[in-house]
C-alpha cells in the first residue's frame, strides 16, 4: 500500500512476453470473447457462448495461424466462470496452446482503493475493463458493462479504480419479472423505438421498464461519481447489451472488446514493471 492508501498491483514472475502475437480470451457468464492482438492492436475477434469450448479452441487456433512468425502464441485468458474457463482451458491446451490465467498465473495490474473484503472478491471483467478503458482514455471515466450483470464503475484520472455499482442486466431483470410473478411472460428484449412512449402492452411495457432502468441507473450513478471527483469524467460502455444505451446519448464511447484490450494491456504493464525491478 503506498502512502495514499492506494492498493499497488503485485508483480508476478512470469510476466508475458508483449513483443510477439497474444491471443486474449474474455470468460463471462453468458459469452466469452477472443481476440489476436499484434502489438497493440486488436486484429480480429470474434463472440462465442461461454459453455462452447470446442468453439473457442477453434477459433483459437484459426487465430493462432494467423499469427505471422510465432508457431505457438500466447493465450491468455479471464474469467468470472470459473467451470466454463476450465473447459475453455482443457480445449485449448489439447489443441497444443499455452494458457496463462489472471488470478493464477498472473496479477491484475492496477491501483484500486477497495476495501480487504472488495480487493479479494472484484470481478476480473471489472478491472480489465477499467485497464482497458483508461488506456483508450487517459482521463477520467465511468466504465459500464452491460451483460448478464450490470456495472458501473469508476477511475480516476491517474487510472486508480474505486469501484462502482453492480446491477441486474437486462435478460435478468425480464427473467425476474417473470420468475417473481404470476402473470407476466417471460419475453426476449429488443429495444422500445423512439416514439414508444408508453408500453402499450405488457411485454412492451416490461421492454420500456427495464430500459428506463438501466439508462437511469447509468445517467444517475454518473452523476453521483461526476460529483464526488468534482468533474464530469467520460463515459465508455461496453458488453454484448450496449445497444440499449445508444439512443439516450450519454455515452461517448462504446468499445464491444474492451476487455480484450484490457488484456493485452494488462501484459503490457506487466512487462514494464519487470523491466522497472529489474533495473
Amino acid at each position: 500500500m503506498t502512502d495514499s492508501g492506494r492498493h499497488d498491483p503485485a508483480r508476478h514472475a512470469s510476466s508475458p512476453e508483449t513483443s510477439a502475437p497474444i491471443i486474449s480470451v474474455s470468460v463471462g457468464n453468458t459469452r466469452a470473447r477472443i481476440g489476436l492482438h499484434r502489438g497493440s492492436e486488436l486484429v480480429e475477434s470474434s463472440v462465442h457462448p461461454s459453455v462452447d469450448a470446442a468453439g473457442l479452441a477453434a477459433a483459437a487456433v484459426a487465430l493462432a495461424e494467423q499469427a505471422e512468425g510465432e508457431d505457438n502464441p500466447l493465450v491468455v485468458m479471464s474469467s468470472v466462470h470459473r467451470g466454463a474457463a476450465e473447459a475453455i482451458e482443457r480445449a485449448l491446451d489439447g489443441e497444443g496452446l499455452v494458457v496463462q490465467r489472471f488470478g493464477r498465473d498472473l496479477v491484475i495490474p492496477i491501483r484500486h482503493t477497495l476495501d480487504e473484503d472488495g480487493a479479494k472478491t472484484v470481478g476480473q471483467d471489472r478491472l480489465l475493463c477499467a485497464i482497458g478503458a483508461f488506456a483508450m482514455s487517459r482521463q477520467a471515466c465511468v466504465v459500464v458493462d452491460l451483460g448478464t450483470a450490470m456495472t458501473v464503475d469508476f477511475v480516476d484520472g491517474e487510472g486508480v479504480f474505486h469501484g462502482g455499482a453492480i446491477a441486474p442486466g437486462l435478460g435478468m431483470m425480464l427473467r425476474s419479472l417473470h420468475e417473481q410473478t404470476d402473470a407476466l411472460p417471460l419475453i426476449e428484449y429488443k429495444l422500445p423505438g423512439p416514439d414508444d412512449h408508453f408500453g402499450k402492452n405488457t411485454a412492451d411495457a416490461m421492454r420500456l421498464g427495464v430500459t428506463g432502468m438501466v439508462c437511469g441507473a447509468v445517467r444517475w450513478l454518473a452523476e453521483r461519481y461526476a460529483l464526488h471527483y468534482e468533474a464530469y469524467p467520460r463515459i465508455i460502455a461496453t458488453g454484448g447489451d450496449i445497444g440499449v444505451l445508444e439512443p439516450d446519448g450519454l455515452v461517448e464511447s462504446f468499445v464491444p472488446d474492451l476487455q480484450l484490450h484490457g488484456i493485452r494491456r494488462a501484459c503490457e504493464l506487466l512487462v514494464e514493471h519487470d523491466r522497472d525491478e529489474d533495473e
